[in-house]
């Protein structure tokens, strides 16, 4: 589930509060290239705002076109495909021939928004079920490799956690990275016991943890959809974090620092009880391989890194080994 989607429901549950009718739309198949994937959300307002999106924008723009026609014929869901011929692909804007299916969904009820989006706050994963015919919904508990199924008359769509970033340390390079991640989607949360580091982000929405890092790690409950990342250059407060974080779910591990002052950290955490496979999991260098010197490229890589992970994607060996002063 993307964080972006989340948004998606949460603006949809505002506007049915506010009195409009709302429609959802949800990608339930794509066949070749489609520009967004399986589980993207869009939500249409009765007055023609839009929330999200499920293609490059030709297939909004045929929804909007819609509109009339769809708040006219009532409340029940619809099936919706695009692309079904190399005419109609090129029309929508769709690549490569692609082909996509919708979920035309009215929303009638804003309760079910409201109790999902509560318990994905607190780092529930769920699946919401959709029975097309009655339009109800009831949430479930997730696996954690849940994904979203569709067999004609039920939708079971996999939500869960927004993504989060837990830096240790408040310094410049926290910032630029606080801004990337932030624009990416995700929590923020910031741990810096050092006196003096927690002033001017009142601006910012990210949230400060109370307390020493290796408090803060197991005070968060890291699963796998966190990053922990150790900033402060200072190994009496990035080594706390890294002994709790290299051994919880948080798909991401690393900690600032050059090539050799890595290794030395290596050692440290294994002298210090950690198993070879749990200090293997700590990234250091931190970030991908683009010569980044300052704050600002250094916090560029890292995110690119962290973002490169969490999507799955396959690193060449040398993005592993890297600098940073």
């Amino acid at each position: 589930m993307d964080s972006v989607d989340l948004g998606v429901l949460r603006r949809a549950r505002d506007w049915l509060r506010d009195g409009h009718r709302v429609v959802l739309y949800t990608v339930l198949e794509t066949w070749g290239s489609a520009p967004r994937p399986v589980g993207a959300l869009l939500a249409l307002r009765d007055d023609g705002r839009v929330e999200g999106s499920v293609s490059g924008g030709c297939v909004e723009d045929d929804l909007l076109a819609r509109r009339k026609a769809m708040t006219a014929r009532g409340d029940g869901c619809l099936l919706i495909t695009y692309g079904v011929s190399k005419e109609e692909s090129a029309r929508f804007g769709l690549p490569c021939g692609g082909t996509l299916r919708l979920l035309e969904e009215p929303l009638v009820d804003a309760q079910w928004l409201d109790e999902l989006l509560q318990r994905c706050a607190a780092h529930e994963r769920l699946v919401r079920c959709l029975d097309l015919a009655t339009g109800r919904v009831h949430l479930e508990p997730a696996e954690r490799d849940a994904q979203l199924r569709f067999d004609g008359a039920t939708l079971s769509a996999p939500f869960g956690p927004t993504w989060r970033l837990l830096m240790i340390g408040a310094g410049q390079l926290s910032r630029y990275a606080a801004e990337l991640a932030v624009g990416l989607g995700f929590e923020v949360l910031i741990c810096d016991p050092r006196e003096g580091y927690d002033h001017d982000w009142s601006d910012t929405p990210v949230r400060f943890v109370s307390g020493m890092p290796d408090d803060a790690v197991l005070a968060i409950e890291p699963d796998a959809h966190t990053a922990i990342v150790a900033l402060t250059h200072d190994p009496r407060l990035d080594d706390m974090a890294l002994l709790t974080a290299l051994q919880s779910e948080a798909f991401y591990v690393g900690a600032l620092g050059s090539r050799v002052n890595s290794e030395k950290r290596k050692a440290r955490l294994l002298s210090l009880g950690l198993g070879e496979r749990e200090v293997g999991r700590l990234h250091g260098p931190i970030g991908l391989p683009i010569g980044s010197r300052t704050p600002a490229e250094i916090a560029l890589s890292l995110m690119a890194q962290v973002v490169a992970i969490k999507n799955g994607a396959r690193l060449a060996p040398a993005a592993e080994a890297r600098r940073c002063a």
